[in-house]
């Protein structure tokens, strides 16, 4: 390999010392008083104003610019596709929450109006979710257990569930829950808490989301086997799940495991066949609703309830539901799901968020989609919607097939609003069996997350830690608990590595001859000094370091060691 030549800098400036920069900028040595920056905060102008109002409600500065022309088409067939989606997804998510399949279908119409005026991403689909659904569920079966409504019949000489009134309580839960985490996220909003997401790497919200989904699995299990476990809660409960429906698993009902079997591989298929002919077709083959079709006609027409005993969804009422104010009776008793509910669905919505808006170069203000997701939550609770936070599998057909505002996500509401108020009843006859194999395929995924762990084990082993521990804690201590002990034990790992970086950073040199050029001291035989200037070079594959690289990198350029600035500092990251 043939030696590469030598290149040849030449760089003429003025060597300024720290009395001549500070002349220069015209440092001051004044500080402002605490009274002087209430004095100031308090101020209102009219730009500060119009400032104000166009933060808060983002939809002010941007649909005035909307074109029409442009945008006008592809948000259209963008919507469609979304609230087609949305459909099957909201009513399999309600089942996860343990709410009448139609609770779903508001979840995904009121709080994505809401989002459309205040979010600040262009591209997310709000609504329902399957790790939200499930950490709802986990709440509402605690509070309002089957065995509370349950009653011997004498007659029959078996118990008898009072569905209306479980499902009833089971509601006010779901509503109260969500309409608290609400306001912890716009809590959280007002005062830029926004920051919390530093601590939500990607190796633990990878790690977390997987944990969850072996969660949402696992209580989908009873719906495919058409069996009845218990129900477990708190830590190990899902082991505790695991062995009651491997115990009752002879229990199971034929008509709906095959109806299962049948429509898990039915959906695959189809999925399959969408991928392949992507790029022949303009949007997407609506491959659940085509199914939830299907599925419902035949039930109808071959009486599956009444002959082979396959559960179905039942009544789906018409209309949407009056406004109702939670009860704030329960608060108290769900407070600690709530916040844990704020986090993880702000957490996700912003991570996904963040990286539409690093592909199509726009920002997303992280303390504003608190507040949005809060309002969300808070105002469709008191409409009985349960908490949402954004899909990604929505999230992806809003982008591909067009959609570039959330004028998408509104057209998406205005058709989960056409079926609410006139076509829900047609699916009452719809296989609860086919919502759960519906999440089962959509879970796909989360369950190539699993991959994650070979690629960070080359990459960076400490965050395959991070990514084992989070998945091990959130399996065994179920997803509220596991996010606060997965946050805890990253945090650590995130001290520890930079306590330990802060002890081994290396110093940069200028060679003698060219300024310009910085190279590591042990790297170069010909180097000398500048009296007092140190320089710390930083750089990590780790996702978990990167925002703790860029805190430890400002505190080091800002310390009064620096006593030579040169206008242009170029230096390579080293770790």
């Amino acid at each position: 390999m043939a030696e590469r030549r030598r290149m040849s800098y030449s760089v003429h400036r003025d060597v300024l010392d720290e009395v001549a920069v500070d002349e220069m900028a015209e440092k001051s040595e004044s500080k402002t008083s605490l009274c002087e920056k209430v004095r100031r905060s308090m101020r209102c102008s009219g730009a500060r104003t119009k400032s104000c109002l166009l933060g808060s409600v983002p939809v002010v500065s941007w649909l005035p610019r909307y074109s029409i022309k442009e945008n006008a088409l592809g948000d259209l067939v963008s919507g469609i596709s979304v609230g087609i989606m949305q459909l099957p997804q909201g009513m399999a998510y309600a089942l996860l929450a343990a709410v009448p399949p139609v609770f779903g279908l508001y979840s995904s119409f009121y709080p994505v109006l809401i989002y459309f005026i205040f979010g600040t991403s262009k591209h997310i689909s709000v609504g329902t979710y399957a790790v939200m659904s499930v950490m709802i569920g986990g709440v509402t079966e605690r509070l309002a257990p089957e065995s509370d409504f349950t009653t011997w019949d004498n007659v029959t000489n078996s118990s008898i569930v009072d569905i209306a009134a479980r499902d009833a309580e089971r509601i006010r839960v779901a509503v109260a829950v969500t309409f608290l985490s609400g306001l912890f996220q716009i809590l959280l909003g007002l005062v830029q808490f926004g920051f919390v997401v530093t601590y939500l790497s990607d190796p633990l919200v990878r790690g977390y989301t997987t944990g969850a989904a072996i969660h949402v699995i696992v209580s989908q299990l009873k719906y495919t086997f058409g069996i009845n476990p218990p129900r477990y809660s708190g830590p190990l409960s899902l082991i505790y799940t695991v062995l009651e429906i491997c115990y009752i698993i002879p229990e199971t009902n034929i008509g709906t495991l095959v109806v299962s079997i049948v429509t898990i591989i039915s959906l695959i298929l189809a999925k399959e066949l969408n991928a392949y002919l992507s790029k022949k077709l303009p949007v997407p083959i609506p491959v659940e609703l085509v199914c939830v079709i299907i599925t419902t006609v035949i039930s109808w027409q071959v009486n599956l309830t009444g002959r082979y005993g396959v559960d179905v969804v039942g009544e789906i009422p018409s209309g949407l539901q009056p406004p109702v104010f939670p009860a704030a009776s329960l608060f108290g008793r769900v407070i600690g799901d709530a916040f844990a509910l704020a986090v993880v669905g702000y957490g996700i919505a912003i991570s996904l968020g963040r990286i539409f808006a690093l592909k199509y170069g726009y920002k997303v203000d992280s303390n504003q989609e608190l507040i949005a997701l809060g309002l969300s939550n808070s105002f469709g609770a008191i409409f009985q919607c349960f908490a949402i936070s954004c899909s990604m599998s929505r999230s992806l057909v809003q982008e591909s097939t067009g959609g570039r505002t959330q004028v998408a996500g509104v057209l998406s509401a205005v058709v989960i609003l056409f079926i609410t108020l006139w076509i829900g009843r047609l699916f009452e006859d719809l296989p609860k069996a086919v919502l759960a194999a519906i999440i089962y395929v959509n879970l796909h995924g989360i369950m190539k997350q699993f991959l994650d762990i070979p690629a960070l084990w080359k990459s960076n082993r400490v965050d395959m830690v991070v990514w084992v521990v989070t998945f091990i804690l959130t399996v065994l201590l179920n997803p509220d608990l596991g996010l606060a002990a997965s946050i805890g034990f990253s945090m650590l790992t995130v001290i520890f590595r930079t306590q330990l970086f802060l002890r081994k950073y290396s110093l940069c040199w200028a060679l003698p001859t060219w300024c310009e050029v910085w190279v590591d001291h042990v790297m170069s035989s010909e180097m000398w000094t500048l009296r007092n200037l140190k320089l710390s070079t930083l750089s990590t594959s780790s996702p978990s370091m990167k925002r703790a690289e860029c805190s430890v990198r400002s505190d080091l350029l800002k310390s009064k060691t620096i006593s030579l600035v040169f206008p242009v500092l170029r230096f390579r990251l080293l770790w």
